[in-house]
């Protein structure tokens, strides 16, 4: 990906507003069918609905191709969204990347998979992550290819520690995941080795914390994949269905964390020194922990009580500027030239907000998969703590506290560019509590009428996007689209992203007259150039089309 142009220009046409401009992120907020289960337009939103009413509104495509994803069928995601919103420009992500290097074969020939594999012929090779194919934070596909590959190359003993999906993927497939699993191993053992599934548990109990919110989710899976003492099952089967069990609709991502033991009642694959270990998950936010967990030597968070030396490595890098992890199969992709880092050029004053849950996302994932500023006395960041309670129970979240940020911003008139994330839509919908969700809708619309009276005081201008859609569709759909059920007549409630456009509104306060451009298809890449031209900027030639311009004289 070629680097944006070193200096910004001013817009020769379009000079910047009197007040700052205001980039407001509604997280998972997607623009869906207007029914029964969309928890968008189910929502009271008399602020959104009179700002896109009132000011340039149009859709966005925020999934497959036009965020860099290998087909339209992938759903975006808030890394892929805000990464693509920051960069201004369409690029390889996700899924893609990893499918380009394994057929290229850069996978196999990269240093970390010479490392495990070397390692892993002496002793074992564990493979950690999410076992589905939701391509939002991992594929068994790719696991796939990595044990066929590993057998091929002399790995005789291999241990897989699943994680359960039902996010990215419809509830209830946790079963037929670990089925097809078992087959691929299956098939493989007869060739001679001892590949078997080693330990496991649902997403959200076991692992797959994320910016800190809850270690002891990763304390958790540290007990079931290294120490190997988490409750302990014949099976990754026979623990799902004890589970289901024990407390009837239990969501796969909620699962509990098990080791599966033998029948001495030792784990059957607990990691121990000298093996080597792969986490296959592609996404960072959600792999990173553990990564640091079996890492890093200095490590606070929990009594790792057993500290093994393994050979690890991630899919791929998950923080730059921690590097971690140090190994890594698949090349990150760097990008140079965010509107962030143009702006600091320009000697622009920045502030970023949100919440703990999207904080990554308005700062890492937003700057190019960078956390630092660019120039630190130009920009400031500030996180609101997650309150740490299931989001279903407090569904507003920190939608209050976020606002107060924005206006404090607003108020103090020290930056120009100003950018926040809610968290609620995505947060909340991933629950699959439609009740809710619509909870959460009307809580940031709340927040979002504030502001918008702050930004309006200051004559700035408003710019509201999505990353993604999700609250807009909370129901599983067969091939027809039409809503399933259950037998008992109750909807079969959707956890997952879904493929939706996301809505994209300019409300300028400023007293300048602008319409939109007429780029078709445009997503979530063309927003970058527009927000420069709102500031008073030329967009770099190499980002996607603005999606604004003045309204000429004669039109007037």
């Amino acid at each position: 990906m070629s680097p944006a142009g070193d200096a910004l220009h001013l817009n020769p046409d379009l000079a910047g507003p009197e007040g700052p401009l205001v980039l407001v992120i509604l997280d998972g907020v997607g623009v869906g069918r207007h029914d029964a289960f969309d928890a968008v337009s189910s929502a009271f939103t008399p602020v959104l609905d009179e700002l896109s009413a009132e000011g340039l509104y149009r859709t966005l495509r925020a999934h497959g191709v036009a965020v860099g994803l290998a087909s339209d069928a992938d759903m975006g995601n808030s890394e892929v969204g805000h990464n693509i919103l920051g960069a201004g420009r369409i690029f390889d992500q996700g899924a893609k990347r990893v499918e380009n290097a394994l057929d290229s074969g850069s996978l196999w020939n990269s240093t970390a998979w010479h490392s495990v594999v070397e390692a892993g012929r002496d002793a074992t090779l564990h493979f950690v992550g999410l076992v589905s194919d939701g391509n939002v934070h991992s594929n068994i596909a790719h696991l796939v290819a990595m044990l066929e590959r590993a057998c091929d190359e002399g790995v005789h003993c291999v241990r897989v520690h699943a994680l359960l999906d039902g996010r990215d993927v419809p509830d209830g497939t946790a079963e037929q995941f670990i089925a097809d699993l078992e087959t691929v191993l299956k098939r493989l053992n007869a060739t001679g080795v001892d590949y078997r599934i080693a330990s496991g548990g649902g997403r959200m109990t076991t692992t797959m914390d994320r910016y800190g919110a809850d270690w002891a989710m990763v304390e958790r899976g540290w007990h079931a994949h290294v120490l190997g003492d988490a409750p302990g099952f014949p099976s990754a089967l026979a623990a799902i269905t004890d589970a289901r069990q024990r407390q009837p609709g239990t969501r796969d991502q909620n699962l509990p964390s098990f080791t599966v033991m033998d029948d001495a009642g030792q784990p059957i694959g607990a990691i121990r020194d000298g093996d080597a270990a792969v986490m296959f998950n592609f996404r960072g936010d959600r792999a990173l922990e553990f990564s640091q967990a079996i890492t890093e030597s200095s490590f606070d968070h929990f009594d790792r009580v057993r500290i093994p030396a393994v050979t690890f490595a991630g899919m791929c890098l998950y923080d730059g500027d921690l590097d971690v992890p140090k190994l890594y199969l698949v090349e990150p992709t760097y990008l140079p030239g965010t509107i962030s880092e143009l702006l600091a050029r320009a000697g622009v004053r920045q502030f970023a907000c949100a919440e703990t849950q999207k904080f990554g996302h308005v700062t890492y994932f937003w700057n190019g998969n960078r956390s630092e500023p660019f120039d630190a006395s130009l920009e400031t960041y500030e996180e609101i703590p997650s309150d740490g309670h299931p989001f279903e129970t407090r569904p507003w979240m920190q939608s209050a506290e976020t606002a107060d940020c924005v206006i404090e911003a607003v108020r103090g008139r020290d930056a120009t560019f100003i950018r926040a994330n809610f968290a609620g839509g995505d947060m909340v919908g991933h629950t699959a509590n439609f009740p809710a969700t619509v909870l959460a809708l009307g809580s940031i619309d709340l927040a979002l009428g504030r502001i918008a009276a702050a930004v309006r005081r200051a004559q700035g201008v408003l710019v509201i996007t999505a990353d993604h859609g999700n609250a807009d569709d909370k129901v599983e759909r067969d091939a027809a689209g039409n809503p399933r059920f259950a037998d008992d007549g109750t909807p079969v409630w959707r956890t997952a992203h879904s493929l939706n456009p996301v809505p994209f509104i300019i409300r300028d306060f400023s007293g300048r007259l602008l319409e939109l451009t007429d780029v078709a298809d445009a997503g979530l890449a063309n927003v970058a150039a527009t927000l420069l031209n709102l500031l008073g900027y030329a967009a770099p030639d190499d980002y996607e089309p603005t999606l604004v311009k003045p309204v000429r004289a004669t039109e007037q």
